[in-house]
């Protein structure tokens, strides 16, 4: 996950996670800002969070936060690198 620290979105993405017990890379734009131009190639977008799991791009947390109200989150985190 592409973040920054004081991004509201950020933190529910990371709590989200975190809740699910899962493990994730938490890439911080805000430390890292040479890291923003490999987002934005990799997901198309400029806002942060950006959020890839097992490879895939989810999204945004609106994105991830659809993912799990609609049960389709666990399958994602299921699944193999693609």
């Amino acid at each position: 996950m592409y973040s920054s620290g004081g991004c509201p979105y950020c933190i529910r993405a990371r709590m989200l996670l975190e809740r699910k017990g899962v493990a994730f890379e938490d890439i911080r734009i805000d430390l890292q800002p040479a890291l923003r131009s490999e987002m934005e190639l990799r997901s198309g977008r400029t806002s942060v969070p950006q959020i890839f799991i097992n490879g895939r791009h989810v999204g945004g947390y609106d994105d991830l936060y659809l993912l799990e109200l609609s049960g389709e989150l666990d399958k994602w985190l299921a699944q193999e690198d693609t």
